[in-house]
């Protein structure tokens, strides 16, 4: 059998460590993906540092029900491309990709299917698979998406240990293929409105009822839509509860106080550049709940911004408590 590498791609580290390149935070929905361009750009990053031909790319993602969506359906279809899915939670966690990962580095070693593993990937939870894999005489090489800086973004520090090599992709590969969704605000017509009619004298005037145009359409407006789900402010990434913290004040001296400003600063301007009518109005009603894509980046911002991989329940709250308080500011 000749000699090949694979390559094991994390879609949830790529796309939101590009999209913090490219947009100053993970926040998903803020960037455009070229993805034939970008695995086509992977592949090739492979080959050439292993002077291997590639077998077979690993794309894991998640899925509502592990059933991929149209864009994860052009993705499998890409040549080499093998799709591996995960689900969502019931609140929206992301359930089996880790294991997906994990289970088959171990069984692609075991059976030698390739020489050397290029797994695209910064999870601390695949540390005890890469060194099961190794067991098995196969290299194992992280390839990490380049900060602006140029350091390789979000990689636990167990992680690297465990790896053979770790190398950074480079940045004009993610800089291609992946842009910034930048929504200009459409510019609405100015309509000159005819001046009243004169009322008849013969009319008598109407008693005033104290409201306002705005109250009377508040009383006979058609009804809303039902809103969409938001995911509730939770504890941890699996969605649990969060409990409220009495006496809470973001004054309080604290050193983390700076860093948890400047992520939500961030999310919140990825958030109003790249969303649509449709998307500001569901976080609007969604309030004082958080849509979990939002939720997501503020966690994964924060935990990279204060260097803990796990957020304790205080900094949690304290986050959203803040995305609420800074949205109001404008």
């Amino acid at each position: 059998m000749r000699s090949t590498c694979s390559l094991y791609i994390d879609a949830g580290y790529l796309l939101a460590s590009a999209a913090t390149r490219v947009t100053g935070t993970s926040l998903r929905s803020g960037i455009h993906v070229d993805y034939a361009a970008l695995v086509n750009s992977l592949v090739d990053t492979a080959e050439t540092r292993s002077e291997l031909p590639v077998l077979r790319v690993y794309w894991y993602d998640s899925a509502r029900h592990g059933i991929p969506d149209a864009q994860q359906e052009r993705i499998g279809e890409l040549s080499k491309v093998k799709l591996r899915l995960g689900r969502f939670g019931v609140n929206g966690e992301q359930k089996g990709v880790d294991l997906r990962i994990g289970l088959d580095l171990v069984a692609h070693a075991r059976n030698g299917a390739s020489d050397v593993f290029f797994l695209v990937s910064g999870d601390d939870d695949l540390t005890e698979a890469v060194e099961e894999a190794q067991v098995h005489g196969v290299q194992v090489v992280l390839l990490a998406v380049p900060t602006a800086a140029g350091t390789s973004h979000g990689v636990s520090r167990h992680l690297i240990r465990a790896a053979d090599e770790l190398d950074t992709i480079d940045g004009a590969v993610v800089d291609t293929a992946v842009l910034k969704v930048d929504r200009k605000p459409a510019t609405t017509p100015i309509v000159e409105r005819p001046a009243p009619a004169p009322t008849p004298a013969a009319v008598p005037a109407t008693r005033s009822t104290g409201r306002t145009p705005l109250d009377v359409a508040a009383r006979t407006h058609t009804p809303a839509a039902p809103r969409r789900t938001s995911v509730l402010a939770y504890s941890s990434t699996t969605g649990s509860p969060a409990q409220v913290l009495p006496g809470y004040d973001h004054t309080e001296e604290d050193p983390d106080e700076r860093l948890i400003d400047e992520v939500v600063l961030r999310v919140l301007t990825s958030f109003r550049e790249s969303a649509g009518p449709d998307e500001k109005l569901e976080l609007t009603r969604a309030r004082p709940s958080i849509p979990r894509e939002i939720d997501r980046a503020l966690l994964l911002d924060a935990s990279v911004a204060m260097q803990k991989y796990d957020l304790d329940e205080n900094s949690r709250y304290r986050l959203r408590a803040r995305f609420w308080e800074k949205y109001d500011e404008d």
